[in-house]
């Protein structure tokens, strides 16, 4: 399942579990590259060791892990598909063996297949789905049991504002991003009695790889509706992520915050 990056000279120059132990420890999924990549930097500029997780082996997640070792904290880079429940558990238990128990998780492992919904193939809807919401629901599953038995925890999930205005050739994005919306107001009401906490971002159109799958003139007439006059960069996310995940937002939860220059799609 998982292909362990954090070697033994990893551990060797940051320490282990027992050495000067960090008492918080935030699962990023996603986390090799785009949004993720920020959000994982940003938390282990904070203090936060970093367990990331990324769908296959590339150099930018080797990279992503060594720029987090460099801030000095624990870094756990692990390849694993969400979709896969079991190997979504099995990284999950292997990463609090070894770092101590998770007490942040940002969902945010997402991708896209654009098209027409009449002329989108089944396997780019099924594609879409069972990794943006049925990938997130696993993750949540297996995180936030161990979060309700220690009574503490906080996840952001990574939603977009696709889901709340929709947008044309992404209609199977729109709906697993709507549906991330749902399934984490549920969520939010379900756990908060037992000191859980769960908030969901709403990026608008964000400066990553995902955004060269949209055609420049359509790019041209999206920037011309942001009133911020400029499109999204990954640390403006991170930034309210690293605000959500804190003791700061102790009184937040079940909520939606877009981060988009005040766009209206």
């Amino acid at each position: 399942m998982s292909n362990d990056i954090a070697g033994p000279e990893s551990h060797a120059a940051h320490g282990t579990k027992g050495d000067q132990e960090s008492p918080r420890r935030v699962l990023v999924t996603g986390a090799a590259r785009g949004i993720g990549r920020s959000i994982a930097l940003k938390l282990a500029a904070e203090g936060y060791d970093v367990i990331g997780c990324y769908r296959s082996e590339s150099k930018e997640a080797r990279a992503t892990q060594e720029e987090v070792e460099n801030l000095g904290v624990h870094a756990l880079f692990t390849e694993c598909d969400v979709r896969d429940r079991d190997a979504v558990e099995e990284m999950v238990a292997h990463a609090e063996n070894e770092l101590g128990p998770i007490t942040a998780l940002v969902n945010n492992a997402g991708i896209t297949r654009n098209g027409p919904m009449p002329l989108l193939a089944g396997q780019s809807w099924d594609d879409v789905i069972d990794t943006n919401l049925t990938g997130m629901w696993n993750v949540c599953q297996t995180v936030l049991y161990r979060f309700l038995r220690r009574k503490s925890g906080t996840c952001v999930n990574i939603s977009s504002i696709v889901a709340l205005s929709g947008f044309v050739t992404m209609s199977n994005y729109a709906a697993s991003k709507a549906g991330i919306i749902g399934m984490s107001k549920s969520l939010a009401r379900e756990v908060a009695g037992h000191g859980v906490r769960v908030n969901v971002v709403a990026p608008g159109i964000t400066e990553t790889q995902m955004m060269e799958d949209i055609p420049v003139p359509m790019r041209e007439k999206m920037l011309e509706r942001i009133p911020l006059k400029r499109f999204g960069r990954p640390e403006d996310v991170a930034e309210l992520v690293s605000y959500l995940v804190s003791d700061r937002a102790a009184y937040i939860t079940g909520q939606v915050i877009r981060v988009d220059g005040g766009a209206a799609l």
